[in-house]
């Protein structure tokens, strides 16, 4: 992974997601790529035809924003010089704030965007589900706080969906790298196709050896049995499938992705 791009914005949680972005691109000399991501304003949509028009409120000025962000992200970097192979390196794109709808099809061409979790003065979800479904590549959820490691134990959350085995594919370079990779799989929330073992002989047939372990779901809720695994192995990192259910079904009955959105306190990577 040699490109990352990194939406800024003034929410509350920009410098966790700023230093776990760092530490992704220190494991590969990777650049990581700065743009403003505009803040979501009112909408009005108008019938027959419907059309959606954004109405920024009377004081918004661009220009001001984009500077105070670039700010942000030039003072991080300044704080953090590149020094040595591996070092992280930052760039700032440049051009307008863009919105999240657009966050999507500029992540094609970068190998991963890293974004906050989403809730309170985090994140915007649709931000991040606009750089999950649309872009095609990966996105790195990065905790409200930020961890002192990163990717050296990583949790594979394996239920043998399209979405997982896009995801751990996705996440090769890293899991080649870890000191420690452990997959589970929880009852009752897995796919028909390959066992958590097959993901295991999998893993060792790219040189990354893991173990495997099958847990309960804690009655209706995999989403906590798996950042309870994550908490007793002391992961830094997350690797899981988003949205194995579809979208609506996890708003109404709720799922591991919901979840994990919500609560995890370790850097997750999804795909889709």
């Amino acid at each position: 992974m040699k490109s990352i791009l990194l939406p800024i914005d003034q929410s509350e949680h920009m410098n966790a997601v700023l230093e776990t972005a760092r530490q992704l691109a220190s494991t590969s000399g990777a650049t990581v790529e700065g743009v403003a991501l505009r803040p979501a304003f009112a909408e009005i949509v108008a019938p027959d035809p419907i059309v959606a028009v954004t109405i920024p409120p009377a004081d918004w000025n661009e220009t001001e924003f984009c500077r105070a962000v670039r700010q942000r992200f030039d003072t991080f970097a300044a704080a953090h010089p590149a020094s040595g192979e591996n070092a992280a390196r930052f760039r700032w794109r440049g051009g307008s704030a863009i919105e999240d709808n657009a966050l999507g099809s500029l992540g094609r061409v970068y190998d991963l965007t890293v974004l906050g979790r989403p809730g309170g003065q985090g994140a915007r979800m649709t931000a991040l589900e606009s750089a999950l479904f649309d872009s095609g590549h990966p996105v790195l959820m990065a905790p409200p706080v930020p961890r002192p490691t990163f990717g050296e134990t990583v949790l594979i959350h394996w239920n043998a969906s399209t979405e997982t085995a896009r995801c751990v594919l996705f996440a090769m370079p890293i899991l080649r790298r870890a000191k420690r990779v452990a997959l589970i799989a929880v009852e009752g929330a897995i796919s028909t196709g390959p066992s958590v073992r097959d993901a295991v002989a999998y893993l060792e047939a790219n040189g990354v050896k893991a173990t495997e372990k099958t847990v309960t779901g804690m009655g209706s809720r995999p989403g906590e049995a798996i950042l309870a695994e994550a908490t007793a192995i002391g992961a830094d990192l997350l690797i899981k499938g988003a949205y194995t259910q579809s979208r609506l079904r996890q708003m109404i009955f709720g799922g591991a992705t919901s979840h994990i959105l919500s609560a995890a306190g370790i850097p997750v990577f999804f795909a889709h």
